[in-house]
């Protein structure tokens, strides 16, 4: 009996999704050609795999059974293609939030991380489903939970956040704030806030009830909107390169200091070499410029990180 591995592949996501049409969206495809992929396997292994009825979707006996060591044989074919083309392939890396720009702490550790292909991801969930199709290798960007289960990720680095503001903001020529001294001004965000888990977690930590969104047009036009009403803020990480935005302030932020957290995330049973070249870059980097520094007596962070490593790639 030979397995199809797309139809292994379709079975797994929907196993883990509980849901044929998530499932399918994560892998490109329609829910009905998802359900033809499973049905063709269930009818190979002469069982099926699932209980459908009623709108609820769930593993009979058998499907639990098979789950581990389908999700064991899609690792195995993966390490299997990568043994195949070799090391010299570049590492496939897709990267999201582009407005706290990603790339400039990539660019610190490229020298030393491999050959790598940049992707065009959007957000988390864009970049989660690139990867979940096996169309990317890795991703870089703000990992927050619900993370999917075929997915792994690495802390690598802990970033301070700035305030930004206009010169007539009230609080402009402070030489730092407290966060909380914020609670009086409009945070402005580059999105729907439910959709901006950071942003939407600080003003919820900090008393910040009123808040405003506008169209993400690049990092300078979202800058000159935050500076035009003298109520209005945002935060970047400290480190991100400001526009030549006029009446721009950025005023650090103390008692706590947020962090942003920057992490690698992969899919789970993934074999690629490079991603061992990366994380080890990584690693380097971070007990370098102290990119890992944590005291919850000092800082603030949405989720404590914990162990930094949630997962190993390889």
């Amino acid at each position: 009996m030979d397995l199809d591995m797309a139809q292994v592949r379709a079975f797994v996501r929907a196993a883990e999704e509980l849901h044929f049409g998530r499932a399918a969206g994560t892998l490109g495809l329609s829910q009905q050609a998802l359900s033809k992929r499973i049905a063709r396997l269930e009818s190979l292994l002469g069982t099926a795999l699932f209980r459908r009825g009623g709108g609820a979707v769930g593993l009979t006996e058998a499907g639990r059974r098979f789950l581990a060591p389908a999700r064991q044989a899609l690792a195995a074919a993966e390490s299997a293609i990568a043994a195949a083309v070799g090391p010299d392939r570049p590492l496939r890396l897709d990267v999201w939030g582009h407005l706290y720009a990603p790339m400039r702490t990539l660019a610190q550790v490229a020298e030393h991380a491999g050959e790598l292909t940049p992707g065009h991801g959007r957000d988390l969930p864009s970049v989660t489903a690139a990867l979940l199709r096996g169309d990317i290798d890795a991703a870089f960007g703000r990992v927050h939970p619900p993370l999917h289960a075929g997915l792994a990720h690495r802390l690598v680095r802990l970033e301070p956040v700035d305030a930004v503001l206009g010169a007539d903001h009230p609080l402009a020529s402070e030489p730092a704030l407290r966060p909380d001294r914020l609670a009086g001004s409009v945070l402005w965000a580059p999105g729907a806030l439910d959709r901006l888990d950071f942003l939407h977690r600080f003003a919820h930590r900090f008393g910040i009830p009123t808040t405003a969104t506008t169209l993400n047009l690049g990092l300078a036009h979202f800058l000159a909107e935050v500076v035009e009403d003298p109520r209005r803020f945002s935060l970047l990480p400290a480190d991100v390169p400001l526009p030549d935005v006029p009446g721009l302030r950025s005023v650090p932020l103390v008692d706590p200091t947020p962090l942003y957290a920057w992490s690698l995330l992969w899919r789970t049973g993934a074999g690629y070499p490079g991603l061992d070249t990366l994380t080890t870059a990584f690693a380097a980097q971070a007990g370098r410029s102290r990119w890992l520094e944590y005291d919850p007596a000092r800082d603030w962070l949405p989720e404590p990180p914990g162990n930094p490593t949630a997962g190993e790639p390889g």
